[in-house]
């Protein structure tokens, strides 16, 4: 459905997860609209990335659209298709990255913190994907990824943070099944497995990256999740070879989000006969 050279728009597609995304899709052949917040926000210590990501773009000599815009506000996303439209005219896939992810209890969440944490996570993609679809549907198909995350099933002191990711992925679900008959395939990728850097995981540690990742239980490969690991799924999801897969969730790196925890490494190896 998304061949090289179409067009994507990535959420949040300025760093962390989100720059890796635009990054491969963009060594993919593909027209990427990227946006984001340059001014940090709350509990992240992304800022600025807009410069540094573009300088990336040109030493590799490839390109993409970066744009400051804020995915909460309907303003800024029908700013965003406007651009797409005027530049490439069409819009083949979108990518639902932005997140802020504040820890805390329903006790010490305050109202506005929480109202903030939903309209980034929850009303981000909705927005999004509302001003996408029309599109998609008149181009006869396109592909939606959205980017869930383990606490979506729940997980201590991310109570508000956990509400929305968990929304994320009935809100999938759901649009999955909304526009089946449109060929609009919309599925959503999980990250997992401890060590991917990101605005919002460093500032879960104060910005410390030599804290960041200690105890992860790491993935099947053997080492920790990166950045890359999530864009080589969000291709695939985008590619004509996933033109089937439609409300599916992908866990990358750590299936321990849906059951229980890794088993530890164990000290010695038995092989049997």
């Amino acid at each position: 459905m998304t061949a090289p050279g179409k067009t994507v728009l990535v959420s949040g597609g300025t760093f962390g997860i989100g720059r890796a995304i635009t990054l491969g899709l963009a060594r993919r052949g593909h027209s990427v609209v990227a946006f984001g917040l340059e001014a940090p926000q709350v509990s992240s210590t992304a800022q600025n990335a807009i410069p540094g990501l573009r300088e990336e773009l040109e030493r590799e000599g490839l390109s993409a659209e970066l744009m400051e815009a804020d995915v909460s506000d309907a303003g800024d996303v029908a700013r965003v298709i406007e651009r797409a439209l005027a530049r490439f005219g069409r819009i083949d896939g979108v990518v639902n990255n932005a997140a802020i992810g504040p820890l805390g209890t329903v006790l010490d969440t305050d109202e506005a913190l929480f109202d903030r944490i939903i309209a980034v996570n929850l009303k981000g993609p909705y927005l999004t994907s509302r001003a996408a679809i029309p599109h998609m549907i008149t181009q006869g198909g396109g592909s939606i990824v959205n980017i869930g995350s383990g606490a979506g099933w729940g997980k201590p002191n991310m109570a508000v943070y956990s509400a929305s990711k968990g929304g994320v992925v009935a809100l999938s679900a759901a649009m999955a099944y909304d526009f089946f008959r449109q060929r609009i395939r919309v599925n959503t990728v999980i990250p997992g497995g401890g060590g991917i850097v990101s605005g919002m995981s460093l500032g879960r540690v104060d910005g410390d990256a030599a804290r960041f990742g200690k105890g992860a239980p790491g993935t099947a490969a053997g080492r920790v999740a990166t950045g890359d690991d999530i864009a080589n799924v969000v291709a695939f999801l985008l590619s004509p070879e996933a033109e089937t897969l439609s409300g599916t969730v992908i866990d990358v790196g750590c299936f321990a989000q849906q059951g229980g925890p890794v088993p530890p490494r164990p000290l010695t190896t038995c092989h049997t006969r």
